[in-house]
C-alpha cells in the first residue's frame, strides 16, 4: 500500500499533517519532495493536460494505487531488459518497431 502525504520536519523529525495507516514498527520507504518540487510538477502536469496529452481523473480518489504484485512484476521486467529505456520496451510491447 502506498500513500502520499504532508509532513512538517521539525528538529530532525517528520511530522506526519494527517494520520498514517501503519502498524507500529513497521518499516516504510521515504521519498521526500519539498512543496516547491511539488508545484513544479503540478505545472507540468497542467501543461500536459492543456496540450491535451493527458486526461486527469476526475476525483483523486479515482485513482487506484499500483498494487505490489504489479509494481515486483514492473520491477522484474525492468531488470530484465538490460538497461534499455522504458520508451522503447513500451514500444516494442506494442508493435510499432
Amino acid at each position: 500500500m502506498s500513500e502520499i502525504i504532508t509532513a512538517v520536519y521539525s528538529n530532525g523529525m517528520l511530522h506526519p499533517q494527517s494520520p498514517l495507516s501503519l502498524t507500529d514498527g513497521q518499516t516504510v520507504r521515504l521519498q521526500v519532495l519539498t512543496l516547491e518540487a511539488s508545484k513544479d510538477t503540478e505545472k507540468i502536469i497542467q501543461s500536459l493536460v492543456a496540450a491535451g496529452l493527458v486526461t486527469p481523473p476526475q476525483h483523486k480518489s479515482d485513482v487506484e494505487p499500483v498494487r505490489e504484485e504489479a509494481w515486483r512484476e514492473l520491477i522484474q521486467r525492468l531488470e530484465a531488459s538490460g538497461g534499455k529505456p522504458l520508451s522503447e520496451i513500451i514500444i516494442e510491447e506494442r508493435g510499432l518497431m
